[in-house]
């Protein structure tokens, strides 16, 4: 067992071993192969960065060069709930700048970041197609629409009650 990956992030070699045998033996992998670790752990880890390139003899600065070249792959962990905020026109003439900098201020995190707790991440997003419900942000599956700097901090309130 390789100690750097063992206290991490717990059962890291178990968890990714059904994923090395998918890709052992096999070349260009490095997207599916990256994308199936990303769902395994939340993100692109660089202990099963690691753990990977040595069980598939698959250079781990390749790996990085692949993950840190695409947009889909993730290098920190998400939150529990991932907020996309809606940056598109119609959202910004009916003020989700301000719904922005509210959001901000009561999360102390800024856009790609997730709150310490890991229970939310903030995302701006240029368009969600809602924009009668300007202006508006996705949290998971939920629409909340015609928000006010307020009503989308409450939404967020609400969230980490449950």
């Amino acid at each position: 067992m390789t100690t750097a990956v063992a206290g991490a992030i717990p059962d890291l070699e178990a968890r990714l071993a059904p994923i090395v045998e998918k890709y052992r033996g096999k070349e260009g992998v490095a997207i599916p192969l990256l994308a199936d670790v990303q769902r395994e752990v939340g993100y692109v880890a660089e202990e099963a960065v690691n753990y990977v390139s040595s069980q598939l003899a698959i250079p781990a600065a390749e790996l990085f060069g692949v993950a840190t070249f695409y947009a889909m792959f993730r290098f920190r962990p998400q939150g529990k709930h991932v907020i996309r905020l809606c940056r598109g026109t119609a959202c910004h003439v009916q003020g989700s700048g301000r719904v922005a900098e509210q959001i901000e201020r009561s999360l102390g995190i800024k856009d790609g970041e997730t709150t310490e707790d890991l229970m939310f991440t903030l995302q701006y997003v240029a368009c969600l197609g809602c924009c009668s419900l300007a202006p508006v942000m996705l949290v998971g599956t939920e629409v909340h629409g015609r928000l006010t700097p307020e009503k989308a901090v409450g939404v967020l309130e609400e969230l980490r009650k449950r």
